[in-house]
């Protein structure tokens, strides 16, 4: 193993695996190469550490070839037009699933009212599957090249991917050899994997949920065990006699077991039911109003099942995945150090090369400067780098100092604030003071306040009168005058802060989009209807009548009060958890997008055709008939599996598990007892794990924007200075650097570069 203190030994030799890489040799003994292949070797150099450095950017393996044509391919593949091709494919072959057989393009869900839907002909879809396909297909073959064939039997994920696109080239040819008219499109269920495979979160998401498992599935056993245990006492507790004619004293026992404890089955799927609250307390009072005992029973069930098991289970699923993506943080850590390590170990050998070791060990700033201008960095993120690198003006860098100037990479993003306009007038001076002044945005958002208030007291005042009946002069002079003051407002803030200081806000962006908005609205207002006058009720013209405009205009009043959020310190905090939410939510969304599709196609073969309209099966009970609560009288009749788009509702349906008990029911009569084991299969991997491991990601995100806060204040001096927070940096704190050592034993077995030894 090479020598850790030896930095300026140069790290690279020739390439095993196509290509040269940057040559070997010791500094002390070799002088500075002249000709045309010593400036081919630099800058093969600097290719390398420039795709080293956008790896460890991205967190990417630097385990690929290196060579002059590779290095070129590797750019070009993480190019953003090749990498936006690549998503629109994935994106393209998922939504074939809404337009192929069965399509859903019709208005409505309801099996009631869904007129014949369009179906494509047969090719159609499947030419423009096999056009995805063939891009995917390229794709596998570019990384399996770039990584090397000795990676590929290594990489579990690529095998499978290849895997995979074979068995959907063989479904297609299948399709097509039985003129698309196949009962089972195993393909279909194939799709997601294209979606996962490509984003390294998810896979990283996906293998925590995995080891998560063995630790999820000792809570859920015990959860399996008290509903087992219950449901077994309450066959025994409530044994009222099944006839009609039963005594009045056992009549609520007799109503009870015929309606939730009727057999093994029913008796079970009603405790689960429990479990979820959804049925409660309808399950207990059958039994509770003959006598109070038996709410013991069900008050015990719930307290044991919903209150400690269920939450014992959320909390043994937050502690178990943050602790496992902790651990897949901590190698994207080590991927992104070693990639600048690689960067440096290149750079450095180029140094030496060109009898820089007289100067010191290390790499020159130049080098890094002139490497810097070619990786793909974000602006703010390269300008600050570039910075500090010029204050090394010609003198060497040190591992160390290399390392800690790519740190700027882990630091979250803090803007700026523009200058603003200077005047020289002492009045427009005051005024640019007065104006860009906090109590000013506070005086803004009274007045919004009390926009809102006067259009609540509209709305109560006309709650029971008919559009078409109202008086709309006051309330539209109102909204006159308090859009002409948000009009005025935003000028103000201009004039105060410029157009460069306004925008920096995302509050000022958000407010004055509105305002304009507004503006275009009410002009547009008053040139067809013209100005409000009492008893302003003119006839509809063209597309929205007045009562359509003033609703449109006090809907966005409504929305635009949202302002109000940056200035209370809570309510921001919450606010930017949720935002931080929606940009780190790619990697989860799309786990729950993968779940969603998977199962939206097998509740698709199963259960496709099963809820027909009334009177057109004898399952089918019409509303005068059916029982109080049932899927029928509660008219579910849109929440069916006959298209993929009424699929995924009918699934989000179920998750919220309100009512989910009804479909359950519904699903028993029409397809048979075991459609049971889909529903509680889909509520167990969305509402109990999904949905706990959402919460795990609000909570750490929660916390750290908590803890943070006055720190963020301190740095930026201003408690609305927003930074961005992936989830890579949300646990940074806790993760360990990795040493020296590490990164040269992690270097020294990659495939296609050699260590010096």
């Amino acid at each position: 193993m090479a020598d850790p203190g030896a930095e300026s030994e140069p790290l690279l030799s020739g390439a095993r695996g196509g290509g040269r890489d940057c040559p070997a040799g010791s500094p002390g003994r070799r002088g500075i190469p002249v000709g045309p292949g010593a400036e081919a070797r630099r800058a093969l150099c600097f290719d390398q550490a420039v795709v080293f450095i956008e790896d460890a950017i991205q967190y990417r393996s630097i385990h690929h070839r290196v060579d002059s044509s590779s290095l070129r391919l590797y750019r070009w593949y993480y190019s953003d037009a090749c990498q936006w091709i690549l998503s629109l494919t994935i994106f393209l072959i998922l939504f074939l699933a809404f337009i192929e057989t069965p399509s859903s393009l019709t208005r409505t869900a309801d099996v009631r009212y869904r007129s014949a839907p369009w179906q494509p002909p047969c090719g159609l879809t499947e030419s423009i599957e096999l056009l995805c396909l063939l891009v995917f297909v390229a794709d596998v073959s570019v990384k399996s090249y770039l990584v090397g064939w000795a990676e590929f039997w290594k990489n579990l994920w690529l095998q499978a991917y290849l895997l995979v696109l074979v068995v959907s080239l063989l479904d297609w040819t299948v399709s097509l050899s039985l003129v698309c008219q196949e009962p089972l499109r195993v393909r279909r269920l194939l799709r997601p994997f294209f979606l996962m495979q490509n984003s390294s979160m998810m896979k990283k998401t996906l293998k925590c949920i995995r080891r998560s498992l063995p630790e999820m599935a000792s809570v859920l056993l015990l959860l399996a065990l008290h509903l087992c245990l219950f449901t077994m006492f309450g066959m025994l507790l409530f044994t009222g006699e099944k006839s009609a004619l039963c005594s009045q004293k056992d009549d609520g026992q007799a109503q009870e077991r015929l309606t939730y404890f009727r057999n093994l089955p029913e008796a079970l799927t009603s405790l689960l039911v429990l479990l979820t609250t959804a049925n409660n307390p309808d399950v207990m009072i059958p039994a509770y109003s003959k006598h109070r005992a038996y709410a013991v029973f069900f008050v015990v069930f719930t307290l044991i099942g919903s209150l400690f098991l269920m939450n014992l289970l959320t909390a043994i699923i937050y502690n178990q995945f943050r602790g496992y993506l902790m651990k897949s943080l901590q190698t994207s850590l080590l991927r992104r150090r070693l990639g600048t390590w690689a960067a440096y170990q290149v750079l450095c050998s180029l140094s030496a090369e060109g009898g820089a070791a007289a100067q010191g060990v290390g790499v020159k700033a130049q080098d890094v400067l002139q490497v810097l201008h070619k990786v793909q960095l974000a602006g703010s993120h390269k300008q600050a780098i570039v910075e500090k690198l010029r204050s090394y003006g010609g003198d060497m860098m040190s591992a160390d100092e290399f390392q800690k100037l790519f740190h700027e990479f882990d630091k979250r993003v803090i803007k700026q604030h523009p200058p603003r306009p200077e005047y020289r007038s002492p009045f427009l001076r005051s005024a640019q003071f007065l104006f860009s002044h906090r109590y000013f945005d506070y005086l803004g958002n009274l007045v919004a306040l009390g926009n809102l208030v006067s259009i609540c007291v509209f709305l109560v005042r006309d709650a029971d009168v008919l559009p078409g009946d109202r008086d709309d002069f006051v309330l539209g002079i109102l909204n006159c005058i308090f859009i002409l003051y948000y009009l005025l407002e935003m000028l103000l803030k201009l004039f105060a802060l410029g157009l460069r200081g306004y925008l920096v806000f995302l509050s000022n962006v958000f407010d004055g989009l509105l305002t304009i908005v507004l503006l275009v609205l009410e002009i547009s207002t008053l040139a067809v209807y013209r100005f409000p006058h009492p008893g302003w009720k003119p006839e509809m013209v063209g597309l929205l009548s007045l009562w359509d405009m003033t609703r449109l205009v006090n809907m966005l009043i409504v929305f635009r009060f949202l302002r109000i959020i940056p200035s209370m310190k809570l309510m921001a905090v919450v606010a930017s958890t949720i935002l931080d939410l929606i940009k780190n939510m790619r990697a989860f969304g799309g786990i729950l997008v993968v779940v969603y599709y998977v199962f939206a196609i097998v509740g698709i073969s199963l259960f496709r055709g099963v809820v027909v309209a009334p009177g057109n099966s004898s399952l089918a009970l019409d509303n005068g008939s059916a029982p109080c609560g049932s899927f029928e009288q509660l008219e579910y009749w849109p929440n069916n599996f006959d298209d993929f788009a009424a699929a995924l509702i009918t699934l989000w349906d179920v998750m919220v598990v309100n009512n989910w008990q009804v479909f359950l029911d519904a699903y028993r009569r029409y397809a048979g007892p075991w459609s049971k084991v889909y529903f509680v299969l889909w509520w167990l991997v969305s509402s109990v794990i999904w949905v706990n491991l959402f919460l795990a990601l609000i909570l750490e995100n929660f916390l750290h924007k908590w803890d943070r806060r006055s720190h963020l204040q301190s740095l930026a001096g201003d408690p609305e200075a927003p930074y961005q927070m992936p989830v890579e940096l949300l646990f940074r704190d806790v993760l360990e650097e990795p040493t020296e050592e590490e990164l040269l034993a992690e270097l020294s077995h990659h495939p296609h570069l050699r260590l010096r030894r």
